[in-house]
């Protein structure tokens, strides 16, 4: 009854009020936690890190980016300038054609394939296309990401309305993608990122999509995530959004770090 009538209350509530019970619950005790905790005074860290697309295509160059556990960091730039290739050598999606990338202490810039799955316990992701399941509910969604890196159903009948509640999503379990709005399609991929208690989240233009309401809602749910202590990297060229976070702000261009500023704004 008490878990009905929290999912039935409003997102501002659910946001405010009932948000940090809920999160701290599921992140410190309603989820699995992965075989390897990220330990370490520097969450992530960059030394001179370059990608080279073949023939001879620049992602990225001699970048130096050190972001410490808990800080909520942006990463803007026009199209092309290279900061979705920078996300995306964060959970190796792509590897680095040299230099050395190093999450919570762990070298991944050579990871083996066998070692990607529990990098990915420990990063959360969440993209601009939601990258969701539309024969699945949301519910079997977020169940379905569980089930693939070997959970046991238990814990899966657990975890899944516990998540489902942080995003204020938990009286619509049984919708599918296209019930839903685009602001809730994208919590529920917040929702999904956060199942296996993520050190750090990075969120690959989460409201680029999104109207003016659900980007303010997907924000201040990235807050949230963020004060309780996860590392969030937000890539996004929203300048209303980066200016409104007052929070550090790393511009890349032509794929080098431009400027690096800890309350910074949208300058290009």
């Amino acid at each position: 009854m008490a878990r009905r009538k929290l999912a039935a209350c409003s997102w501002q509530r659910v946001a405010g009020k009932y948000f940090k019970k809920v999160f701290l619950y599921v992140i410190r005790k309603g989820l699995p936690a992965a075989r390897c905790q990220l330990h370490a005074s520097h969450m992530i860290k960059l030394t001179n890190v370059s990608k080279i697309y073949p023939p001879n295509i620049l992602g990225v160059r001699n970048v130096n980016l050190h972001i410490r556990p808990g800080e909520f960091v942006s990463i803007v730039g026009q199209s092309g300038m290279g900061k979705s290739t920078l996300a995306k050598l964060l959970f190796a999606e792509e590897r680095p054609s040299s230099g050395k990338i190093e999450i919570g202490g762990w070298d991944i810039s050579r990871i083996k394939d066998r070692d990607i799955p529990l990098l990915r316990r420990q990063i959360g992701v969440v993209f601009q296309d939601f990258k969701l399941l539309p024969r699945k509910t949301i519910a079997e969604n977020i169940a379905f990401a569980l089930q693939v890196s070997g959970e046991r159903m238990k814990r899966i009948k657990e975890v899944v309305p516990q998540v489902l509640t942080i995003v204020n999503l938990g009286d619509k379990a049984k919708r599918y993608p296209f019930q839903l709005s685009g602001g809730e399609q994208q919590r529920v991929s917040i929702a999904r990122s956060l199942i296996h208690r993520p050190k750090i989240l990075v969120a690959d233009e989460p409201t680029g999509n999104l109207d003016t309401k659900n980007t303010r809602e997907i924000m201040e749910l990235l807050k949230r995530i963020n004060e309780f202590g996860t590392t969030v990297v937000l890539v996004t060229h929203n300048r209303e959004v980066v200016n409104a976070l007052k929070k550090r702000v790393v511009t890349v261009e032509n794929g080098e770090i431009a400027s690096d500023v800890e309350e910074g704004r949208y300058r290009l």
